[in-house]
């Protein structure tokens, strides 16, 4: 039997949204996007989710009804054959016809939302998606803990990684060793993201100056990729001697996201690479070092920049020249692009219960290197969730 998210989870999230309805004027909202089904209710099935300003949820499933009704807690679980029907289970549960309702316009397809529009001709519709990432972005010490959890598995994936790493093998078998580690280990399904076009597979490694190859992706590092429809990540390259070995990946566990960055070499690395390594710990103690609870989103980034660039790596920072990102951390839960992202104008406080990756990273032609751990904001400040030792690992 897999493990189900608590009721009192549930309640919690459902209550504290609820309240962000209150406050915005609407009836209630209809939540369709996986991320947030999952997040409300506890399942991912084909399914419509009314969650109403004040009182219970409905949850109204095409498929499966059998496992909605075996994993979520909720109370109404109710089969439906078309999403026509929700206007009448609306009503039959007692909820006046809402005037005012909230979808997640920032995901939500046209053709959808105009066939809600029609279903609820005289309603006006409001872009919900702000409150629920707002819901989303504190984490309960229960998400943590399976935050935590994904962390763990990483970490046992990059301690396997000197019994079969070795010269000469490519780098998509590294990539396929480990990622086995960490499915074995119960790495549930594929690495979630709200923004529009940003697919991610597990995550990237690159090797040597595979690493400086970019891609559509919004991280700092592409790589080859070993195909023209998914260009990033591991790619058809052999790994030579005496270069970078750069290992960034997810691991998701019961829909919760870790991520992680190690940096492994067969033989030796440069003095430069050596060198620009420290100063990514370096900038990231720093950061460490000035975040606590309330500091603006964008305070992170604006002092890593400034480190960055008193430390000689302007151009190289986050990217190579023209192809640098403009963050250097975001948030992680049911997705990798949580609420808070550490970017320049986005002054959302960072709040204890907040959780996110810091990622100070540098692009060279000859290769990527940096780190990156994921933490939680406390009382106290961030706590690092990470276990995997954050050093060059070096293989002989």
């Amino acid at each position: 039997m897999l493990n189900v998210t608590p009721k009192s989870e549930i309640e919690t999230r459902t209550h504290r949204f609820q309240r962000r309805l209150s406050e915005l004027g609407l009836n209630g909202a209809l939540i369709l996007l996986n991320s947030d089904m999952f997040y409300f209710t506890g399942t991912v099935q084909n399914s419509i989710l009314y969650i109403p300003a004040d009182g219970e949820p409905l949850l109204m499933v095409k498929k499966s009804l059998s496992r909605a009704q075996q994993e979520s807690p909720l109370k109404n679980i109710i089969a439906i054959k078309s999403p026509k029907e929700i206007v009448g289970i609306i009503a039959e549960a007692g909820y006046a016809s809402p005037a005012k309702i909230g979808l997640e316009l920032d995901v939500l397809p046209v053709n959808l939302y105009n066939t809600y529009k029609k279903m609820f001709p005289n309603a006006e519709f409001s872009d919900v998606s702000p409150a629920i990432k707002e819901t989303r972005a504190i984490k309960s010490p229960y998400e943590v803990e399976l935050i935590r959890t994904a962390l763990g598995v990483i970490d046992k994936a990059f301690l396997a990684v000197p019994s079969f790493l070795h010269e000469g093998m490519l780098e998509i078998e590294l990539a396929a060793l480990f990622e086995a580690e960490m499915r074995k280990r119960g790495y549930s399904n594929c690495c979630k993201m709200r923004a529009f076009n940003q697919d991610l597979f597990f995550g990237n490694l690159c090797t040597g100056n595979s690493g400086a190859y970019p891609s559509f992706f919004d991280g700092p590092v592409g790589g080859m990729g070993v195909s023209l429809s998914q260009p990033q990540g591991a790619g058809w390259k052999r790994i030579n001697r005496n270069e970078v070995i750069y290992i960034d990946y997810t691991c998701v566990i019961q829909g919760y996201t870790g991520d992680q960055t190690r940096i492994f070499c067969i033989g030796e690395l440069s003095p430069k690479l050596v060198k620009a390594y420290e100063a990514a710990l370096l900038i990231e103690a720093e950061i460490l070092k000035a975040m606590k609870p309330g500091i603006p989103a964008e305070e992170p980034h604006l002092l890593a920049v400034k480190l960055a660039e008193e430390l000689g790596y302007k151009d190289y920072f986050m990217g190579y020249k023209e192809d640098r990102v403009k963050f250097i951390g975001h948030g992680i839960g049911l997705e990798l692009d949580e609420w808070p992202i550490l970017a320049k104008g986005l002054t959302t406080p960072i709040l204890p219960g907040m959780t996110f990756a810091l990622e100070p990273k540098f692009v060279f032609p000859e290769g990527a290197i940096g780190t990156e751990s994921s933490f939680v904001m406390t009382e106290a400040g961030p706590e690092l969730l990470s276990v995997t030792p954050n050093d060059i690992t070096y293989i002989k």
